[in-house]
């Protein structure tokens, strides 16, 4: 109890500094103050402090014994992470040998703790020498190709989601290490370090990747996870299809960003239209079919209809309307819709209830209630570290589902995020107007 009661006090005193010093930098006076004292508070002097801060923390938990006061000092050096950042940004302090340190800095601080714990045999020996090689390589090889071709090696969304995490296998493993008998099924930390070995290897490979295929890349991915989500749902694997189909929702969310952003290809679109009827149209589908029940066929096929109407719509007629805003929606969009079923799905296990739940997705997708996009309207108001730990959230959240294997838990989880969607996205529909 004293282990989490000290977290839980790193934690709230790192976000407490971190949100002042998001508003306080928006001020001149701050600004003044940081332009004055480069050597102290340039964004690479930052990193070398939040690094030196980590490997004290390392030292005092692993050697010396003051466990409590080595978790305050490294959480606040996780949290001088956004810091960094937030001052490259805000003061025009960026530099190419800052891309390179800012990541570098992170692995020297995330890296040696991690390994401390996996030889006390919390975490697998074995996959974070995996998770070292992979950042080496990264850091080093992989960067140094990326100079030669002369291409940015700036960290991408991959690389931040991954280091968020990290940061907090590194907690994890200090309250599991106070609470060595805490029960195996809720011992999340190799599955998590898993994911940030896939992340890792996402990260490296992106950045060799021309920037104007990432969108079609995304889509073709979102393609593949609704394809596999159909085979998994075959064998009545609800809760792992279902899964597939999240990942296929953030790759989906990314895809659109990463046209905005860098463009795409003329076979872009049309990809994104069909990777997202197979993952959001027939695969939530199948799922009721598969759930059972005599009037499972009709429903599943009143489903389809729905997300397919709601395509050709968004397609023909709502991109070429003047007074539908940009980033507001006409009708719940589907992978909302999906989240509806699929939550459903997992919540009500195999009742005629379904029935009435994919009926109201339907009727939702089908509406004119106008819904603001997620990630055009909803994320570009959230902090960017915040974006980056809502990722984090949810990879930690499938994670310890499939852990936990707790069907009726995760069911919840997704009809509570589409209310709070719903919620939020209702509220947020006049913004694109006034901007």
């Amino acid at each position: 109890m004293e282990r989490f009661i000290v977290i839980l006090f790193s934690v709230l005193l790192g976000v407490v500094f971190f949100i002042w010093f998001s508003r306080a930098i928006n001020k001149q006076p701050l600004r003044d103050f940081i332009s004055a004292n480069l050597w102290l508070l340039h964004p690479n002097a930052v990193c070398y402090w939040r690094t030196a801060m980590a490997l004290v923390g390392l030292v005092l938990y692993f050697f010396v014994g003051f466990e409590n006061i080595g978790i305050v000092i490294f959480t606040f050096a996780a949290i001088l992470d956004g810091v960094d950042g937030i001052i490259a940004r805000k003061c025009g302090l960026g530099s190419k040998f800052g891309e390179w340190l800012d990541p570098f800095c992170d692995k020297l601080t995330y890296l040696p703790p991690l390994i401390g714990f996996a030889y006390r045999g919390i975490i697998s020996v074995h996959l974070i020498w995996v998770l070292v090689v992979i950042e080496l390589f990264g850091q080093f090889f992989a960067r140094r190709i990326l100079d030669l071709l002369k291409t940015s090696g700036a960290a991408n969304n991959f690389g931040k989601i991954k280091a968020i995490i990290c940061f907090g296998l590194v907690i994890f493993c200090a309250l599991l290490d106070e609470i060595p008998d805490i029960p195996n099924i809720y011992n999340i930390s190799d599955e998590v370090l898993a994911a940030c070995i896939i992340l890792a290897s996402a990260s490296i490979v992106f950045k060799f990747i021309p920037n104007y295929v990432y969108a079609d890349i995304l889509s073709t991915l979102n393609f593949c996870c609704g394809i596999i989500s159909l085979v998994l749902t075959h064998y009545y694997y609800f809760a792992y299809a279902i899964c597939v189909i999240i990942m296929g929702q953030l790759f989906d969310l990314f895809d659109g960003r990463m046209a905005e952003k860098h463009g795409g290809t003329k076979f872009g679109p049309y990809m994104d239209d069909i990777a997202d009827f197979v993952s959001f149209g027939l695969a939530p589908a199948y799922v009721i079919i598969k759930s059972g029940g005599s009037m499972a066929w009709l429903f599943a096929l009143i489903y389809v209809a729905g997300v397919g109407f709601r395509l050709i719509r968004f397609v023909s007629v709502d991109k070429k309307r003047s007074d539908l805003p940009d980033g507001i929606f006409n009708g719940l969009p589907s992978p909302a819709g999906a989240l509806i079923v699929l939550g459903g799905a997992l919540a009500v296990d195999h009742s005629p209830l379904l029935w009435l739940i994919a009926a109201m997705s339907v009727a939702l997708m089908v509406s004119h209630l106008r819904f603001a996009h997620f990630g055009r309207v909803i994320i570009k108001t959230m902090p960017r570290p915040l974006f980056f730990l809502m990722c984090s959230v949810m990879v930690v959240t499938i994670s310890f589902v499939l852990r936990t294997k707790n069907v009726h838990m995760f069911g919840y989880l997704i009809l509570f995020s589409v209310i709070l969607y719903v919620i939020v996205g209702r509220n947020l529909i006049r913004l694109p107007e006034k901007s």
